[in-house]
This record gives structure tokens, C-alpha cells and sequence, in this order.
């Protein structure tokens, strides 16, 4: 005779036969979670003593015990400790692809630096190349528009010893970009200057559509602002800076090491590296 009523529903494990496993992420750094109990959503920034501290968009921190309760992309989590690098078989390697030197410090920053054009660039290069950078004591520091470049010049010169590597964005044939290099390395700084620069409108596009799960970047018409416009396309919100700001995050998520970056993006700021350290 079938039992219709299975098996014992009192017997030893029944509870957890209910319940669903939750995947286990290690609490890595820039690992971008949302806080299921308030929406908090941030960056980690430390793990220590069982905490988690978080960083949103707007520089604040707030701690967090680690275990359940986060979301990453929407999906329930739990928090653990990453692993000691250590604990790892073989030697590490930095986002870049550069093998990591154990127990490194930060090097004192020299005089040469690399410029870039907006704090978004300055983001992405921190997040692929950030420890090659410490290593090597190069500062990045963004100029809010190539068109303040000169002024910037002007204002500290370059040298021999202190020397400007400056990566562009559009800097294709006749573009205004392009001009403006041209007239830099032209002039009285132009010795000590390395302009380089990918074709894409925006460091957006530098992030690979593999890594953002689509096709390839939309097409913005003219008259449409470029980051609007992308935004509006992939059918994220766009109503203000804050939007764009959390799009912004979304693509930097996605960027795991130099793998989710354009080949053009790469090639440029491993010359620049090279340039100021030479």
C-alpha cells in the first residue's frame, strides 16, 4: 500500500530539508551589497572582528555584522570573511594581471604623476591598477576636462624628473581632444608630456559589454548627453546626477580585473605607467 503521506514529518531534519542554501561570497574588497533590512548600499571597504563596513556613494560608512542578510544584484548572500591570501595556492596576482609582492608597501609618491580627465577614469584605473600604483608611488589625479590640462601645466611644469603622463578620452582625428594635445605637445611642456587617450566617447564604453552582460554600448544621437542617453538606453533611471551616479557604480561593479577592459584601455595606461616610472 502507497504511503500518500510521505515520510515522517517530525523526524530529525525535516526543518532543513525546507530551507534554501544561500550562496556564501566572500566579503572582498570594492564588493558592491545592499543591506536587505534598511536598502543601505555600498563598497567594502574593511572586514575585521566579524564586521563588514560598507562605503556608499556619498563617502559614509557604516559597519555590519557579517553572515545573511545582504543582496547582490537582488539576490540573498552570506557574508563570510575572504580568504587570507596566504591560504592560497600560488602566487597572486594584482586586478592588473601583475604578479602581487608579498608583504609590499605603499611606495613614496614620486613627483611624476598620471592625469586623467574625470574622477570616473580616476576610479577605474584605481580599481585595475591600484596596487601596481602604490607599489610604484604614482599618484592619479583627474583634471575635471582635458581643456584644464594647459593651465594645470602652466601652473605646476613638468621636468625630467617630474615627468606627465595624460590619458584622454575621444582622442581620435580631428576631435577637440586631439587638438589640444596637439598644441600641448607643441609647446614649451611638450618634452615631458605623454598624451595618450582611447576612441570611445566615455571611460564607460573602456568597460567591455561582456563584463556589463549586453551586446555592445548603444549609439547616443547628437543633442543627447552621453551618459543619459546610455542610461536611457539600458532602461536604467537617468532623472539626475544621483542616477548617474548609481549607473556609474553598477558598471564599476562589473569590473572584476583588466580582462573587463578594452584591449585600447589597457595598452594606454600600461604606457603611462611605464612613462613615469622610466
Amino acid at each position: 500500500m502507497d504511503d500518500r503521506y510521505g515520510t515522517d514529518v517530525l523526524a530529525d531534519g525535516w526543518r532543513k530539508r525546507s530551507q534554501r542554501e544561500l550562496p556564501r561570497v566572500e566579503a572582498s574588497r570594492d564588493l558592491v551589497v545592499e543591506v536587505a533590512a534598511d536598502g543601505f548600499c555600498g563598497a567594502v571597504v574593511a572586514v575585521a572582528s566579524g564586521m563588514v563596513e560598507l562605503e556608499d556613494r556619498n563617502d559614509r560608512r557604516r559597519l555590519f555584522p557579517l553572515g545573511a542578510g545582504f543582496l547582490i544584484d537582488g539576490a540573498d548572500v552570506i557574508l563570510v570573511p575572504p580568504v587570507a591570501a596566504s591560504a592560497r595556492s600560488g602566487p597572486r596576482r594584482t586586478a592588473s594581471g601583475s604578479f602581487a609582492v608579498a608583504d609590499a608597501r605603499a611606495r613614496t609618491a614620486r613627483a611624476s604623476r598620471i592625469f586623467v580627465e574625470g574622477r570616473h577614469d580616476a576610479e577605474l584605473v584605481e580599481k585595475v591598477w591600484g596596487d601596481d600604483l602604490r607599489a610604484e608611488g604614482v599618484v592619479v589625479e583627474y583634471l575635471q576636462g582635458i581643456d584644464l590640462l594647459e593651465a594645470e601645466l602652466d601652473e605646476n611644469p613638468p621636468s625630467a624628473e617630474r615627468r606627465y603622463g595624460v590619458l584622454v578620452d575621444h582622442l581620435v582625428a580631428n576631435s577637440k581632444e586631439s587638438r589640444i594635445a596637439q598644441v600641448i605637445e607643441r609647446g614649451p611642456h611638450g618634452a615631458h608630456v605623454r598624451i595618450v587617450g582611447h576612441p570611445w566617447i566615455d571611460v564607460w564604453q573602456c568597460v567591455t559589454p561582456r563584463a556589463m552582460g549586453i551586446e555592445r554600448w548603444p549609439e547616443v544621437p547628437r543633442g543627447i548627453e552621453f551618459k543619459v542617453g546610455v542610461c536611457r538606453a539600458l532602461g536604467w533611471p537617468a532623472r539626475d546626477q544621483a542616477d548617474l551616479a548609481r549607473a556609474w557604480q553598477r558598471i564599476l561593479a562589473a569590473v572584476h580585473s583588466y580582462r573587463d577592459l578594452e584591449p585600447a584601455f589597457l595598452g594606454r595606461v600600461e604606457e603611462l605607467i611605464d612613462y613615469v616610472t622610466a
